[in-house]
């Protein structure tokens, strides 16, 4: 008994220290415990923070647009807004998803709700180039850089979920072909 309590502390000071959540039986909550699991998660984990990293900085970029007397009423801002906000909801959701999916949760549904968000935000990202190819074209000479700063940034977003996608792909995910994609629209947003 006392080896499997020291056993235990251990493992706990080890994963607090690794800033890795243990929870108990009995805890006032419905989590199952967690210890540390190896899996394939945490590449897709990774692709899926730098796109949404990237997306945070296209919505800090362009919403300070509306906040500068010249920009305020940029043409494309506001309709590129309207596709900005359900992308970076689906890219938030996939990494929600793929965060339980690495702490060692397994239902398939989950799976089945980040791949659904990755196709969703794919299509959004297609009308947010556009619109931000919209605003280059109607900028003042002074804001064209950081407009094309802001567009580097979308792509990154772009780039880092088409990874996930195909890392997804390789671990057999549920894709479409791209006939099918585009024909489907999956938004529950």
């Amino acid at each position: 008994m006392k080896v499997a309590k020291f056993t235990l502390i251990s493992i706990f000071n080890h994963n607090m220290e690794m800033g890795i959540p243990i929870f108990y039986k009995g805890d006032d909550f419905l989590y199952p415990y967690y210890f540390y699991r190896v899996n394939n998660w945490g590449q897709i984990l990774n692709l899926l923070h730098q796109s949404l990293y990237a997306e945070e900085m296209v919505c800090a970029m362009s919403t300070q647009l509306f906040h500068i007397p010249k920009t305020k009423d940029l043409k494309g801002n506001r309709e590129m807004h309207n596709h900005l906000v359900p992308a970076s909801y689906h890219r938030v959701t996939a990494v929600g998803s793929a965060q339980r999916l690495v702490n060692g949760e397994e239902q398939q549904s989950i799976i089945e709700t980040m791949v659904d968000c990755i196709k969703n935000a794919e299509n959004q990202d297609k009308k947010v180039h556009e619109g931000l190819k919209t605003m280059e074209e109607n900028a003042s000479p002074e804001f064209i850089t950081f407009i094309k700063v802001i567009i580097k940034w979308q792509e990154q977003a772009e780039s880092y979920l088409n990874q996930a996608k195909e890392s997804l792909q390789t671990m057999g995910g549920l894709f479409p072909a791209e006939s099918e994609q585009q024909s489907e629209e999956y938004n529950f947003y």
